[in-house]
């Protein structure tokens, strides 16, 4: 047996004890946890990983391995008990958009955009079974958001602006979480590379301090400037941009029977509304169909508005980003200022009201735009107001 072999054979041996070691790890830190009680993170047994970078095995021992690491951070003992619901959390479903994502391709194991889905799950998981989980609207929202940029520490490096994307994330989350929990999912695999992956995460650390939102966001010059600088290019995170906006423009957000209509009857203020249900109306067009002619119908409103510097609220559900772009994007064009004000109610409050409505919504559309849901962002407009009920 030459040398090579008996390399070969000597990394092998080791990296299945590794694996022997911790294959009981896990079971203490669910039990800690109550995480026996999530059967969904059982659908990750069996999910491929790319072996190179994930030697440890399948989705489920790589979560194992990350919850187990996590708890034993010499920084997680002095995390509050609230701290630590959310970042175990996050740890534990940080890969579960894996499920649904993970292909082989050209001989390897791919699972593009999994932490994309992987936030969608995990909000949807919660929003349906918040008792289970035990987390708040603020809570669910942190974790979700850990696990979307959970892989930020490794890649921030090669995205066109690091630095608007670290402050993006901080408007968020605090990014000595995100720390955390990108060092856990680094260490807590088996990959020749482990090192050099912890190094880019210690990097990621240092960056945030050096930016100063390893705490807290950061705090711009006004409001301008920052929703200048999430939405351009070419502008630095300590410009001074003068406010000359005059106007503002309110852009409802949440999914059907969230309590739009009943705020804007409270406090809209008697503001001029663009309702896409009204205009449906009007123009004899059925929900299922013809939802283009309707958009460009309220677009035209808009415009009218917005030509004379009219405040308004559009009122629609917007619970993608995308489409929040587009409506911010116009508006600020314009040069007003755009609020987003969102609305939830608790799930079994959503069933019931949809049950007693006359326009009854046919559930599995409800249950698809759940899935489909992206609550607003901090970073996405001048104001993002969270109007929830618990």
């Amino acid at each position: 047996m030459n040398d090579r072999h008996q390399t070969f054979i000597r990394k092998e041996l080791c990296r299945t004890k590794e694996i022997d070691i911790l294959a009981g790890l896990f079971s203490e830190c669910c039990q800690e946890f109550r995480l026996e009680r999530y059967p969904e993170l059982c659908q990750l047994k069996g999910v491929l990983q790319e072996e190179a970078f994930h030697g440890e095995g399948d989705v489920y021992r790589h979560t194992e391995m990350v919850c187990q690491v996590l708890t034993e951070f010499p920084e997680w003992s002095v995390l509050s008990a609230g701290e630590r619901e959310v970042l175990f959390s996050a740890a534990a479903y940080h890969d579960i958009g894996k499920k649904s994502c993970t292909r082989q391709e050209e001989g390897k194991i791919l699972s593009p955009r999994h932490a994309l889905v992987g936030e969608k799950i995990f909000r949807a998981l919660v929003y349906r079974e918040n008792g289970q989980f035990g987390l708040d609207f603020a809570q669910r929202e942190q974790a979700a958001k850990l696990i979307r940029f959970h892989g930020l520490p490794l890649w921030f490096a090669e995205k066109q602006r690091p630095e608007a994307e670290l402050l993006k994330a901080a408007e968020s989350i605090p990014l000595r979480w995100l720390y955390l929990l990108a060092k856990a999912d680094v260490l807590g695999r088996i990959a020749d590379d482990r090192e050099a992956l912890a190094e880019q995460v210690e990097w990621f650390g240092e960056f945030a301090r050096e930016l100063g939102v390893w705490e807290k966001p950061h705090i711009f010059y006004n409001s301008y400037t920052k929703e200048r600088f999430f939405r351009t290019e070419d502008l630095g995170k300590d410009a001074q941009l003068y406010d000359d906006r005059t106007f503002d423009i309110y852009l409802m957000s949440g999914l059907p029977l969230s309590g739009k209509d009943s705020w804007i009857a409270e406090k809209g203020g008697g503001l001029p509304v663009i309702s896409l249900d009204r205009l449906r109306e009007e123009m004899g067009v059925s929900p299922a169909k013809g939802s283009g002619r309707v958009a460009l119908a309220a677009l035209e409103q808009a415009r009218g508005f917005l030509r004379k510097k009219q405040p308004f609220i559009w009122n629609a559900t917007n619970i993608i980003r995308e489409t929040r772009r587009k409506l911010t994007s116009l508006c600020a064009g314009y040069g007003a200022r755009v609020h987003i004000l969102y609305l939830e109610v608790p799930y079994r409050e959503l069933l019931k009201r949809n049950s007693t409505r006359q326009r009854h919504i046919p559930e599995h559309v409800l249950e698809e735009m759940i899935g489909k849901l992206e609550v607003p962002a901090p970073w996405e407009a001048e104001e993002v107001r969270y109007l929830t009920t618990s």
